[in-house]
């Protein structure tokens, strides 16, 4: 993200939104979500098609989706909300965002469409902190007992949106965390079998799966966070990441293939000159792929990778 695009997502009229919207994820208001009229499919937003995805597997063909950000070569931290947008936010009975700062556009939509949805904060949800009062990692689709945590929000909210059709909604959220499970077994061989090895990174994207796969993160945080935020990476860190690579320090370097730039792509260039394997990362689905399979393709790839 660069500093423009920061400075526009988390103006002061987001962060005044992204306090309502926190507290309507919370909970705090009982008046919140609304009932869908009967036989009509439950209208869900989600700012990208991630949670779109998993919206669809919990409710199935009693629900109809809409989701903002569903181009997978399109940068998420770049969205800007138009009227369609809007007028798909004011109709909605539940709103998924994924709060932690990644997707403030959904708290400017909530402030000014008059929505009476109820707000599912897919960060708040999980439950993650961080020290010192600083917001944690944002990528917690990559977590996967959050997004199990979520399917069960997301059963919960339906529900109550469309009473009639609760069964159904728990019985694929239960289908949905059962496939869920077998993805963290795959990590969790994954981890016996690769635990402590090192890995490089352009951006923090992924590291919720890599820290589940006992894979340690050894690019500087100067590095990646620099990245993140659309900053220049100072000298000395460039340097140390690219010796990572060079040396053959970190048996595979996880690429963030959606933000790519000048300095990611020195990155990739040194791994592929020196051999390291690359595993390409992106943040929202690709075409053809639903929650799972993608998921499982990510582990595959880390397999192939440290094999």
């Amino acid at each position: 993200m660069t500093p423009v695009q920061r400075a526009r997502l988390l103006g002061a009229g987001a962060v005044l939104a992204a306090s309502a919207l926190a507290a309507a994820a919370c909970g705090s208001s009982s008046d919140a979500g609304a009932v869908t009229p009967g036989g009509a499919p439950v209208s869900v937003v989600t700012s990208t098609n991630v949670y779109g995805d998993i919206a669809r597997q919990i409710g199935g063909d009693k629900v109809e989706v809409t989701s903002f950000i569903s181009d997978p070569g399109q940068d998420p931290h770049s969205f800007e909300a138009g009227t369609r947008a809007r007028l798909a936010v004011s109709k909605a009975a539940v709103v998924v965002e994924n709060g932690g700062g990644y997707d403030d556009f959904v708290g400017t939509l909530m402030k000014g469409s008059g929505s009476k949805a109820e707000v599912l904060n897919a960060v708040q949800v999980s439950g993650k902190t961080a020290p010192d009062g600083e917001e944690p990692n944002e990528h917690v689709w990559y977590d996967l007992p959050s997004t199990a945590l979520l399917a069960d929000r997301l059963s919960t909210a339906l529900a109550k949106a469309d009473p009639d059709d609760a069964g159904t909604y728990s019985a694929n959220a239960a289908a949905f965390k059962t496939r869920l499970k077998a993805l963290e077994g795959k990590v969790a061989a994954l981890k016996a079998a690769h635990s402590g090895d090192g890995v490089a990174i352009t951006e923090p994207v992924a590291v919720y799966l890599l820290e589940a796969a006992g894979l340690r993160n050894q690019t500087p945080d100067e590095f990646s966070e620099a990245i993140e935020e659309g900053g220049d990476v100072p000298p000395r860190a460039l340097q140390e990441t690219l010796a990572l690579l060079t040396g053959k320090k970190v048996e595979a370097l996880v690429y963030n293939s959606q933000t790519s730039g000048p300095q990611t792509e020195r990155l990739k260039k040194a791994a592929e000159d020196a051999g390291v394997p690359v595993v390409p990362v992106t943040e929202t689905l690709p075409e053809g792929r639903d929650y799972i399979t993608w998921m499982d393709g990510n582990i595959a790839a880390l397999q192939k990778a440290l094999s």
